[in-house]
C-alpha cells in the first residue's frame, strides 16, 4: 500500500487546527472575549473607518469571518517548558536514559525545539482580546474629543458592555452629537504693521471658511499657512507660536466668533523681556564653504573668491567653478529672506551627488539683514558600486547578473558626474536551440558610459525657459552590449543626449533630444531553431506537397530558406494552395523583420505626473505619456542630398535600412484607499507605433509584448497574442497594445497581504506589413480578441520592498475558436505562477 505523506501531514494539520477552533480556549472564567464593537451615532450604526479607528480595543482579526490567528495562538501550550521537562521527569531515571540514548546536548536541543515552536505559534498567532473597562473608557474619551474637535461641542458619549454566559462580550457605544457649531465671523488683532500687511494680501487663501462647521484642524492648517507665508516673505523671526485664536461661543446660538491674534516679536535677554514689531529681513551675503569638515573647521582659509555677493572659501585650492555652486544655492544676496530657499538648496545640492547632505545656517546682522553660511562636504572623487542578482523566467532556468560601476565626481569643476558601468549576465536556458552541452548558454556583456550635467547642456541660455528651481539635468551616454543566447544573438551600440526637469514636485519632464541605436543580429541562421512554430508550419507544408518525404524534415537553415524562396518565386513547387503561399509569405515577412539589422535615430518627450504625497500615500494617481519619432531627419537629409535607394526602395546608412516611425504610449494608474489596509488599484495602458516612409514595420526593440508578472499574469511574457493567432513562438510582439488591470489588495495579518486581480489586454499588428487577419487590428470588432486573466496572490511587505506571488488563470483566451474561449484552461495545471518584487502597478 502506497502511503501519501503529504496527505498525512495535511490531515494532522487540519486536526490540530480543529482542536484549536474553540475561540475561548485561552479565556479564563473571569474574562470575556471581545466578540464585537458597535458604534451608534444618533441611533444609527456607523461602520466608517474614521470612526472605528478611534476604538482602543478591537476584536480579534478575522479573515472571511474566521479568526485564523486566534486559532493558531490557541494551538500553543501555556508553560510549555514546564510541561516538556515535567514529562521527561515523570518517571525515575527517564532523563538519564534519554541523555544516554540521545546525549545531553541532543536532549536539550529537543526541548528547545519544542519550546521554540510553541513561541512561534504565539508570535505568529494573536492572543484573545479580553474586554477591558479601562480601554472602553479611553475610547469614550477619544470619541468625545473627535466630535468636539469637529464642531459638536455638546456631544454625549456612553457605552454598554454586554457580558454573555459563554465568556464572550460585545461593547456598544452611543454617540449623541447634537447640533454642530458654525464659524460665524473672523476678526483680527495684529500688532505688527508688516504682519498685518502680509495677512491682508493673502487672507483670501485662508483655511478658515465662514458659515462652515467648526473643525479644530482647520485652525492648525491656518497656523501653518500663516507661518509659511510670513517666513517666505522676509519675516525671519516668525514662528507659529505667535498665532493665537480666541473663540467666543457665549450666547451665539451655536455659532463661533473667531479672533485671530498675532502679537509683536518677543525678545528675551538674560533677565528681561521686551517686544518690538516684526521686520522684513534681506540676505546680505552668502558664504559657501566648499570643503567643510568638522576636523578642519579651525584651519586657515587658503583660497577664496567673491561673485555677485557669494563668497566661496576653501581650505585648499578651490576645486569647483563658482557658477556650479552659486547655481546650487537658491539663497540670493540682496533678495528678501525666504525660508523655502533653504529647502530648495538642500534638494538641489543633494541631487548633485557630489556633496554630503549640506548644512545651511543664518546669522543675523545689526542692519536687519542676514548672512547665510552654506557648509558643503565633498564626497570622495571616486566611488565604487557593485550589484548582483539571480533571476528565473520562462526562457531561462536560472540567470546570474552583475553590475560593477565606478563614479567620478566633479569632472570639469561644475559638479558633473561621469559613471562607467559594466554589466554581464549568464543563464541556462530551459530549452536550448543549439546542440551545445554548455549549461550556461545565455550570455550578455556590455558597458555604459554616462556623463551627467546639473544643468541644461546647450549652447543656448535656457535659464528663463527652465529655471534652476526645476532641477534641470542633462545626460550624455554611450553604451554597447553583446548578447549570445539561444536565439539570434545580437550586438548593440547606442548613444543618447537627454534632458530632465521638474516644473513642480508632481511633474517630471524628459526630452531625449537624440537617441541613436544600432542593433546587429549575429546569428540569423538560427531563426527557425528559435521560432519552432514557424518552422513546424513550414515543414508541414513541405511534407504535404512532397517537397520532402513524410518522415523527413527541412534542413535548417539551407533547405528551409530555399523552400521559402522557391514558393515565393515565379515558379513555385506544385501542389501548393493559395493559403499555403499566404502562410509562407507571412513566415518570410516575420523572419525578414526579426533577422534584419536595425538603425534607429529617434527623439522622444516623456511627461509624468505623480500626485503621491509620500511613499505611504494610497490615494493617488500617476499618468505617464510619451511620444517618440524616428528617422525623420535621416530621411530628410537622404532626400535633400539625393541619396539613392536600395532595390526595395529604402534609404540606407552604413548599409543598414534606418527605421522611420512614430510611437506613443499612455499609462494611467489610480489607487483608492478603502481603509483598514485595503486598496483598490486600476491601470490602463495604450501604445501604438506606426511605421512610415523608410519602414514598413517596427524594430523588435521598439515593439510591444503582452503577458508577464507586471502585465497579464495569466500568460508568461511574450506568450500572448498577437490578436487571436495561435502562435507558440518564444517572442510574440506587435505594434499596438491595450492593457487594463484591476487589483483588490487587503491585509490578512501583520505584514501579509492578499490580492484578487483581473488583467485584460492584447497586442495586435496595425498599419504595417503583417497581413495575417488573426494578428491584425482592423476594426473595433478586433476588441473581441482582448484576453482576460484573473487570479489571486499573496504579498509580504518587508518595508523596503514587497515580495509578491501571484497565480493567474486564463479566463478568456482569444486563441481558441469563438464560443470556446471562456474558462477553457481555467485550472491550476494551466495556471501561470508569477514571482515578483513590489506591486505590479
Amino acid at each position: 500500500m502506497k502511503i501519501d505523506s503529504s496527505k498525512i501531514v495535511l490531515n494532522i494539520f487540519i486536526a490540530l487546527l480543529l482542536a484549536s477552533c474553540n475561540s475561548i480556549k485561552r479565556v479564563s472564567d473571569e474574562e470575556h472575549l471581545l466578540d464585537k464593537n458597535t458604534i451608534y451615532v444618533n441611533d444609527k450604526v456607523d461602520k466608517t473607518e474614521t470612526i472605528n479607528n478611534l476604538l482602543y480595543q478591537k476584536e480579534n482579526i478575522n479573515f472571511l469571518g474566521i479568526p485564523f490567528r486566534l486559532y493558531l495562538y490557541n494551538l500553543a501550550r501555556p508553560n510549555i517548558d514546564s510541561i516538556v521537562n515535567s514529562n521527561i521527569d515523570s518517571k525515575p531515571n527517564k532523563r538519564e536514559r534519554l541523555e544516554k540514548f540521545l546525549s545531553k546536548k541532543q536532549l536539550n536541543k529537543y526541548v528547545e525545539a519544542r519550546i521554540g515552536f510553541n513561541k512561534w505559534l504565539k508570535k505568529t498567532g494573536e492572543a484573545p482580546i479580553i474586554v477591558n473597562d479601562e480601554k472602553t473608557n479611553r475610547t469614550l474619551n477619544r470619541l468625545e474629543a473627535y466630535y468636539f474637535n469637529n464642531g459638536w461641542f455638546n456631544v454625549k458619549v456612553t457605552s454598554k458592555t454586554n457580558r454573555l454566559d459563554n465568556k464572550r462580550a460585545t461593547v456598544d457605544y452611543f454617540v449623541e452629537t447634537g447640533e454642530p457649531y458654525i464659524v460665524n465671523s473672523l476678526k483680527t488683532k495684529i500688532e505688527s504693521p508688516v504682519i498685518d500687511s502680509l495677512y491682508q494680501s493673502s487672507k483670501k487663501e485662508s483655511a478658515i471658511k465662514l458659515n462652515e462647521r467648526y473643525k479644530t484642524k482647520t485652525f492648525g492648517l491656518e497656523k501653518d499657512r500663516l507661518t509659511s507665508n510670513f517666513r517666505n516673505n522676509g519675516v525671519y523671526h516668525f514662528s507659529e507660536d505667535y498665532v493665537f485664536f480666541e473663540m467666543d461661543t457665549v450666547r451665539t446660538n451655536k455659532k463661533v466668533d473667531v479672533e485671530l491674534q498675532i502679537g509683536d516679536r518677543i525678545i528675551k535677554n538674560d533677565d528681561s523681556t521686551r517686544t518690538e514689531p516684526f521686520k522684513i529681513y534681506k540676505i546680505k551675503e552668502v558664504n559657501i564653504y566648499t570643503d567643510y569638515s568638522y576636523l578642519n573647521k579651525d584651519k586657515t582659509i587658503k583660497d577664496s573668491l567673491s561673485v555677485d555677493g557669494y563668497n566661496l572659501y576653501s581650505n585648499d585650492k578651490l576645486r569647483f567653478k563658482p557658477k556650479a555652486l552659486t547655481d546650487a544655492v537658491f539663497i540670493t544676496p540682496g533678495e528678501v529672506f525666504k525660508d523655502r530657499d533653504r529647502t530648495l538648496s538642500y534638494r538641489y545640492i543633494s541631487e548633485l551627488r557630489t556633496f554630503k547632505y549640506p548644512n545651511i545656517e543664518y546669522v543675523e546682522n545689526p542692519d536687519t539683514t542676514l548672512t547665510a553660511n552654506v557648509f558643503l562636504t565633498p564626497l570622495k572623487k571616486f566611488g565604487l558600486e557593485f550589484s548582483a542578482e539571480v533571476s528565473q523566467s520562462n526562457i531561462q532556468q536560472i540567470g546570474l547578473a552583475f553590475n560593477p560601476s565606478i563614479l567620478m565626481r566633479n569632472v570639469f569643476g561644475k559638479a558633473e558626474t561621469l559613471q562607467l558601468t559594466a554589466f554581464g549576465s549568464i543563464g541556462a536556458s530551459k530549452d536550448a536551440a543549439n546542440d551545445e552541452d554548455r549549461f550556461f548558454d545565455i550570455q550578455e556583456w556590455g558597458a555604459d558610459l554616462m556623463l551627467t550635467f546639473p544643468r541644461i547642456f546647450s549652447p543656448f541660455n535656457t535659464d528663463k525657459l527652465i529655471p534652476k528651481y526645476m532641477s534641470p539635468r542633462s545626460s550624455v551616454s554611450l553604451s554597447t552590449s553583446s548578447q549570445t543566447n539561444i536565439g539570434l544573438d545580437k550586438r548593440t551600440l547606442s548613444g543618447t543626449l537627454n534632458y530632465q526637469w521638474k516644473p513642480n514636485t508632481k511633474v517630471t519632464n524628459r526630452l531625449d533630444l537624440f537617441n541613436v541605436q544600432y542593433v546587429r543580429n549575429l546569428n540569423p541562421n538560427n531563426y527557425f531553431n528559435v521560432y519552432s512554430t514557424s518552422y513546424d508550419q513550414l515543414n508541414e507544408i513541405a511534407q504535404d506537397i512532397g517537397y520532402v518525404g513524410p518522415d523527413e524534415n527541412l534542413i535548417i537553415p539551407e533547405q528551409a530558406d530555399q523552400f521559402i524562396n522557391e514558393v515565393l518565386s515565379d515558379m513555385p513547387p506544385p501542389g501548393l494552395t493559395d493559403d499555403d503561399v499566404q502562410d509562407i509569405s507571412y513566415i518570410d515577412e516575420r523572419k525578414t523583420r526579426l533577422t534584419e539589422n536595425n538603425l534607429i535615430f529617434s527623439s522622444a518627450f516623456s511627461y509624468v505626473r505623480d500626485n503621491r504625497k509620500s511613499l505611504f500615500d494610497e490615494n493617488f494617481f500617476i499618468f505617464r505619456g510619451k511620444v517618440e519619432t524616428a528617422g525623420n531627419f535621416a530621411s530628410l537629409m537622404s532626400n535633400v542630398f539625393g541619396k539613392e535607394k536600395n532595390t526595395n526602395g529604402n534609404y540606407e546608412i552604413l548599409d543598414v535600412v534606418f527605421s522611420q516611425y512614430v510611437k506613443t504610449e499612455f499609462d494611467y494608474i489610480k489607487h483608492w484607499d478603502l481603509g483598514k489596509k485595503r486598496v483598490f488599484a486600476v491601470r490602463g495602458f495604450f501604445g501604438i507605433a506606426i511605421p512610415y516612409g523608410n519602414s514598413n514595420s517596427i524594430p523588435f526593440a521598439k515593439s510591444f509584448f503582452a503577458g508577464g508578472t507586471n502585465d497579464n499574469r495569466a500568460w508568461t511574457a511574450y506568450s500572448l497574442g498577437p490578436g487571436s493567432s495561435e502562435s507558440n513562438n518564444e517572442f510574440n510582439e506587435a505594434n499596438l497594445k491595450l492593457a487594463f488591470n484591476t487589483e483588490y489588495r487587503f491585509n490578512i495579518f501583520d505584514d501579509v497581504y492578499g490580492a484578487l486581480f483581473a488583467d485584460a489586454g492584447n497586442i495586435w499588428n496595425v498599419l504595417d506589413n503583417v497581413q495575417d487577419p488573426n494578428a491584425t487590428f482592423d476594426s473595433f470588432s478586433s476588441l473581441k480578441d482582448i484576453a482576460l486573466g484573473s487570479g489571486f496572490g499573496l504579498r509580504y511587505d518587508f518595508g523596503f520592498l514587497v515580495f509578491r506571488f501571484d497565480i493567474g488563470f486564463k479566463t478568456y483566451d482569444p486563441s481558441y475558436p469563438d464560443g470556446e474561449r471562456w474558462f477553457k484552461d481555467y485550472n491550476f495545471r494551466n495556471a501561470v505562477y508569477n514571482i515578483g518584487i513590489n506591486y505590479p502597478f
